[in-house]
């Protein structure tokens, strides 16, 4: 190909469900583990050399080097034994998005426009969906269930709650501010004021909610998502919805060259 040949495509694509997530990874292996598994590799070949000196009749140091290759190999297994929890994680959190990912684009039939993985300054939104019934930030936690017991998530409007207990990381704030974060950069974009709705949703779980805790935000399991949109009725046009689909895929892409030209 010529040097001076260009892409013909004219915009990056949009992102993917848990782009974020496989970003983060990658990153983990880089930082964490490549360098280890590296290191260990090169220990145990220079080991295998100093052996195959010492068959040979070529002054050796065998033990020397077998020790240097055990002390390296150990420290080597010893971080990815620390990694493998949060890369567990990461593999969850990753499989969650991409199942919701695909659930939601099925809504697009019903006329809306579906975005995953909007990246904002230090934090990102796994799932945009634009349409009929407005616009709403989602979500997603895959979070692991009990092997035993009624695995159950319960939400009274303001908090909450699993097995009882309150996260460690609220997702109430977290989903709100998200849906903040989101209405801002629209306004600014477009010069309207838009409602966004804050969505969090449980693949996988019971939700079991109170009178009324649905009023500002929905706490879901992921297959509940299409009735609560059909009941909300229509509140955007569809010239709304073309106009806030098209300045947030602008964002994404203004976004992701800005991130590819770093």
């Amino acid at each position: 190909m010529k040097d001076n040949a260009r892409s013909p495509l004219k915009d990056k694509p949009l992102r993917v469900p848990g782009q974020s997530i496989e970003e983060q990874r990658d990153k983990l292996f880089e930082d964490k583990l490549e360098m280890p598994a590296l290191v260990a590799v090169f220990a145990l070949l220079l080991a295998g050399w100093e052996w195959w000196r010492y068959f040979t009749h070529t002054p050796p140091m065998p033990r020397l080097m077998s020790a240097i290759a055990l002390c390296v190999v150990t420290l080597a297994v010893w971080r990815l034994w620390r990694a493998r929890p949060l890369l567990r994680s990461l593999r969850l959190a990753l499989d969650g998005e991409r199942v919701v990912g695909q659930f939601l684009e099925r809504l697009r039939e019903q006329g809306y426009q579906v975005f995953h993985d909007i990246v904002g300054t230090g934090f990102n939104v796994d799932h945009v969906i634009i349409g009929p019934a407005g616009i709403f930030t989602v979500e997603t936690k895959t979070w692991s269930k009990p092997a035993r017991g009624d695995a159950r998530v319960v939400f009274d409007g303001e908090r909450i709650l699993i097995h009882g207990r309150e996260p460690d990381r609220d997702p109430v704030v977290q989903a709100k501010a998200q849906a903040t974060w989101l209405r801002q950069v629209i306004a600014e974009s477009t010069g309207r004021q838009f409602t966004v709705r804050p969505v969090i949703l449980f693949p996988g779980w019971f939700i079991e909610q109170s009178e009324g805790s649905t009023r500002e935000l929905w706490v879901l399991e992921p297959k509940a998502l299409p009735k609560f949109l059909e009941q909300s009725g229509n509140a955007l046009s569809p010239e709304d919805v073309k106009l806030a689909s098209f300045h947030l895929s602008r964002l994404v892409r203004a976004y992701e060259r800005e991130r590819t030209s770093r």
